[in-house]
């Protein structure tokens, strides 16, 4: 097993994350990639839910992985079965510093994020999010945030950075009114300080679909804003994946308490 590129752990972040597998509940096991053959599984798990269930055009380098440019830098969250050490869930994490290194976020080919300056030292972003269907019941995602809040509290980072997809394709139709009617919703409740706001590079054109469908938020979504996040702006079109990518920006002291006690933060 090779170990990960020089990139992938920064020094100048504090403790690497923990090379333990945790036990979690329902049989599983959470744990930060250490080596490439992790990733390698991580990334297996993401082209089959991307590729295979979405349709998504990949662009990979070998066949049967999702692999991009940006892999190498981040930190990979793991969550295993732990009677048989499948990978059925997992985030990818890339650190302020690991995104001086490469350049951007990933949200920065997305999204126009100028007014986000003065943030960007204290956010982590967190994508390519998926989890295996047999897995969807909740507690993989939970694992998954368990760890990930222990790792930006021992860090001292406190904002997380991402986007939630709303699929575009509904029964083999393209129907973006979906989309529209969530983004219309979801800004009457939920929209972040002007101050705050991003501009998509390449925008879903809402306002030309009908946006008065009473539609509920994919399951992903109603998680983010449960823990206390807030949107930042209309939805790019991402034409790769075939979505409306919602950009969402999360406080760890705004998560509600019942959330922080069960993470293990403190308020």
């Amino acid at each position: 097993m090779r170990e990960l590129p020089s990139p992938a752990y920064p020094l100048s972040l504090g403790p690497r994350p923990t090379p333990q597998a945790l036990p979690a509940a329902g049989g599983l096991l959470v744990q930060w990639a250490q080596h490439q053959d992790e990733v390698r599984a991580a990334q297996r798990l993401r082209h089959a839910v991307f590729a295979g269930e979405m349709g998504a055009r990949l662009a990979t380098p070998l066949p049967g992985h999702d692999i991009d440019l940006f892999d190498d830098y981040c930190e990979h969250l793991l969550v295993r079965e732990a009677a048989s050490g499948e990978v059925v869930g997992t985030y990818r994490v890339l650190t302020p510093v690991q995104a001086r290194r490469i350049g951007s976020f990933y949200a920065d080919t997305e999204f126009d994020l100028t007014r986000l300056r003065q943030l960007r030292p204290r956010m982590v972003e967190l994508g390519r999010s998926c989890v295996h269907p047999d897995h969807r019941q909740g507690g993989v995602i939970m694992s998954l945030w368990s760890a990930l809040i222990a790792f930006m509290q021992r860090n001292g980072l406190d904002l997380v950075i991402g986007s939630a997809s709303v699929p575009l394709q509904q029964q083999g139709v393209f129907n973006p009114a979906v989309a529209a009617s969530l983004w219309r919703q979801l800004r009457a409740t939920h929209l972040a300080p002007i101050t705050q706001h991003v501009l998509p590079r390449l925008p879903l054109p809402v306002e030309r679909f009908d946006d008065s469908l009473d539609v509920e938020a994919p399951p992903l979504v109603k998680g983010y804003l449960r823990l206390g996040a807030k949107l930042l702006g209309p939805p790019a079109w991402d034409p790769d994946f075939n979505t409306a990518d919602l950009p969402l920006l999360m406080r760890l002291q705004d998560m509600p308490p019942r959330y922080s006690r069960h993470f293990g933060g403190s308020r």
